[in-house]
């Protein structure tokens, strides 16, 4: 692994999704805060925004709710097949990269941002940082787990948030120089903004009382894109919503299906089962603290709710991210009707799933993959001793 020596180290930051926005502002700060730190501000970082999503309450918001800076570019590809848009994406990334000229381009998550980014640095010969690197669902039809997959092959720099992670990487064959076990860098947002979300008026708004109500979330094409899937999992809901009230904030590619299938009449029966517009981060795990549990098919929420302790069915037959299931409140129910209810009766009965916290879930991990940084790019000595 290079050490560079330059007296000025550039950063090119590339996001497109909201799970990049929550990921990305902690190590934002952690940047700052290591320039105010060095008086020479040998440091300097440059954010894209691809525009993957490009919906405001999925995008905007969400940059101004977690005190994001306003993106340095914004590409604005929006939406698209997973084909085009990470090649449009590539195209308009190529030339920003190679204005800047940046000493290390960063990565996070799965999506195709994410590959796309570090496609175009590769091939300019930038070296690459990915921060949740080595999850792994081992089920190639998700579109997440090529990038994840190639990415990797791809990062110099990598990022783990959990031992399976480590493992995974060893296996494909990844140094062990070029990974680090740094925690889970989700949880510096949602700890950092902890007074902020419990003072959302979410609740009172969709006149929700704690622990008298589930959250779902549900969009990926798995879920939502095959008639016969989506129409037996609302089949499920609809057994749920006459048990406990189930809150469903809709994901504007779920919205679009509904439409679709002619599943609206059949949603607007359930009478305990409430759609509303996308909301914010802040608004969301507001609602996921609060609740008697989640169903989601979101590789996120399985994180988020392990730390808040809150019982999570995860609609999907994998995940990538098995220690919420070892030691956190993650089970992994799939579509099947029986199952789903069976495991759903039992939290009702107050025996969900308990939770531990992770080892680095602890709201550190911006500040150490920073650390890390300034180590193998000799920006700030100083700090390896506070």
């Amino acid at each position: 692994m290079k050490n560079f020596l330059k007296k000025k180290i550039k950063i090119l930051t590339v996001v497109g999704a909201r799970p990049n926005f929550i990921k990305i502002a902690p190590l934002i700060e952690e940047l700052n805060r290591l320039n105010k730190l060095n008086k020479l501000k040998k440091l300097t970082y440059k954010l894209v925004h691809t525009g993957q999503h490009y919906d405001y309450e999925m995008s905007q918001v969400f940059f101004q709710e977690l005190k994001i800076p306003k993106p340095h570019y914004n590409l604005g590809v929006g939406s698209g097949s997973h084909a085009w848009q990470t090649a449009k994406i590539m195209e308009k990334l190529e030339p920003v990269i190679l204005k800047e000229k940046p000493d290390l381009v960063i990565v996070v998550g799965d999506i195709n941002s994410t590959l796309a980014g570090a496609l175009v640095a590769t091939k300019l010969r930038v070296p690459i940082a990915h921060i949740e690197s080595g999850l792994r669902s081992f089920d190639r039809v998700m579109p997440e787990e090529i990038n994840r997959l190639l990415t990797d092959q791809l990062a110099d720099y990598l990022f783990v948030t959990e031992p399976s992670a480590i493992k995974n990487l060893l296996k494909e064959g990844i140094s062990r120089k070029n990974f680090f076990y740094v925690g889970n860098i989700m949880i510096d947002t949602l700890i950092k903004l902890r007074v902020k979300i419990k003072k959302s008026k979410i609740m009172k708004q969709l006149k929700l009382q704690p622990q008298k109500y589930a959250v779902l979330t549900l969009h990926r094409p798995s879920s939502v894109d095959d008639k016969k899937t989506f129409s037996k999992l609302i089949s499920v809901f609809n057994e749920i919503q006459k048990k406990i009230t189930v809150v469903y904030p809709i994901h504007p590619r779920a919205e679009k299906q509904i439409k679709k299938f002619g599943f609206k009449k059949r949603l607007k029966k359930m009478k305990k089962f409430i759609i509303t517009p996308p909301i914010s981060y802040i608004e969301m795990i507001k609602l996921v603290m609060e609740s008697k549990f989640i169903m989601t098919d979101s590789g996120g929420l399985q994180e988020e709710s392990t730390f808040l302790k809150i019982p999570c069915l995860t609609l999907r037959e994998n995940t990538e991210r098995p220690i919420t299931l070892e030691i956190g409140s993650n089970l992994i129910v799939g579509t099947q009707k029986k199952k789903i209810l069976n495991e759903v009766n039992k939290i009702l009965a107050g025996h969900g799933k308990k939770s531990k916290i992770p080892k680095f879930w602890d709201g550190k991990t911006a500040r150490r993959i920073v650390k890390i940084l300034a180590k193998y790019f000799l920006i700030n000595k100083q700090m390896e001793k506070k």
